[in-house]
C-alpha cells in the first residue's frame, strides 16, 4: 500500500521560512503515514517571476547545494517532490522540480512549457523522463506542463505509475471570481488534473501554492486523482494536505484491464502537427 500526500501551501523568498513550512508539511504527512509528498512549484525561494519588478527575483540554487540537501535531511525515508529556481550556469535559470529522499536525488525535471511571459525569467527544459524511487516509478510536471496531454503521455509511456504536478496556479487575472473555487482557473486546473489521470489510467498527485505573491492570488486546491479521473482527496484554497492510501499495482492493473486510453493507443494513425502560428 502507498499513502500519497499533495500540499497546498504558501512559499516566498525567505528560505528559512520555506524550510520551516516544508518541515511542518513533512511532519504532518509522516504522521498520516505518507511515503510520498508532493510540494508546490517553487517551494524553495518562491515563484520564479519577479512580477514586473514588484519583488526580488528568487535565489538561483545549485541542485548539488545545501538547500536541496536540507530537504533530503528533512525527508529522511519519505520521497518528496520539491520545486525551485535552478542556477543553470552562464546566467541561465530554470524552473525545476527535484524528487528526493534521505537517500539522495531520484529525479529531476526542468519546466518545458512557458506560460505568457515566464520565459523572460527562466529557460525551458527539453526532456521528459520517468524515474524510479523507493515508492514506485514517478513522473513530474510543473504547472503549465500539465495542460499538454503529450507531456503526461510521454511520462506514462516511460513507465510512470504516479504523475506529480507541482504548481503555482493563480486566480484568473481577468474576471476573477470572489470565491476561488468558483474561479475559471480553479476549474481549469482541476480539469487538467482529472483528464491527465483518466487518459493515462494512473494516479495524479497535484500540489499548488496558496496565499498571495505580489499581484498573484494562488488557488491552493491540492488534490489526488485516481486512474478513473475521480478526485479521491483534496483541499480547498487554504493550506492543507490531500492524502489518500492506494494499492498502486492493483489499481493500475484494474484501470488498464477495461477501457484504457493507454492500452488501446493507435500510434499508427496519429501524427505530430506543427504548432499553429500566432
Amino acid at each position: 500500500m502507498l499513502t500519497i500526500a499533495a500540499a497546498a501551501a504558501p512559499f516566498g523568498r525567505d528560505l528559512q521560512r520555506s524550510y520551516a513550512t516544508i518541515a511542518a508539511l513533512i511532519d504532518e504527512a509522516r504522521a498520516a503515514g505518507a511515503q510520498l509528498l508532493v510540494l508546490p512549484e517553487a517551494a524553495l525561494g518562491g515563484y520564479v517571476e519577479t512580477l514586473h519588478g514588484d519583488t526580488e527575483p528568487p535565489p538561483a540554487l545549485d541542485p548539488d547545494g545545501p538547500e536541496l540537501r536540507t530537504v533530503m535531511e528533512l525527508a529522511k525515508d519519505m520521497v518528496v517532490c520539491v520545486g525551485f529556481c535552478e542556477d543553470g550556469g552562464d546566467g541561465l535559470r530554470h524552473n525545476v522540480a527535484a524528487c528526493v529522499s534521505g537517500d539522495g536525488l531520484h529525479g529531476f525535471h526542468r519546466k518545458i512549457h512557458m506560460p505568457l511571459d515566464e520565459g523572460r525569467f527562466t529557460t525551458p527544459g527539453d526532456r521528459l523522463a520517468a524515474f524510479d524511487t523507493p515508492v514506485g516509478r514517478l513522473g513530474m510536471l510543473i504547472c503549465y506542463d500539465k495542460a499538454f496531454p503529450e507531456a503526461a503521455r510521454t511520462l506514462t509511456l516511460d513507465g510512470a505509475e504516479v504523475l506529480c504536478f507541482l504548481s503555482a496556479w493563480p486566480r484568473s487575472a481577468t474576471n476573477p471570481a470572489a470565491d476561488l473555487t468558483d474561479d475559471r482557473q480553479w476549474r481549469r486546473a482541476e480539469l487538467w488534473d482529472r483528464a491527465r489521470a483518466a487518459e493515462n489510467s494512473l494516479f495524479v498527485a497535484s500540489a499548488n501554492q496558496s496565499g498571495s505573491f505580489g499581484r498573484l492570488d494562488f488557488l491552493g486546491g491540492a488534490r489526488i486523482v485516481n486512474p478513473g479521473g475521480d478526485v479521491v482527496a483534496g483541499t480547498g484554497p487554504d493550506p492543507g494536505l490531500a492524502i489518500t492510501t492506494v494499492d498502486l499495482a492493483e489499481a493500475l492493473e484494474k484501470a488498464r484491464r477495461a477501457l484504457s486510453p493507454v492500452r488501446d493507443l493507435r500510434p499508427d494513425v496519429y501524427r505530430t502537427a506543427e504548432p499553429i502560428p500566432f
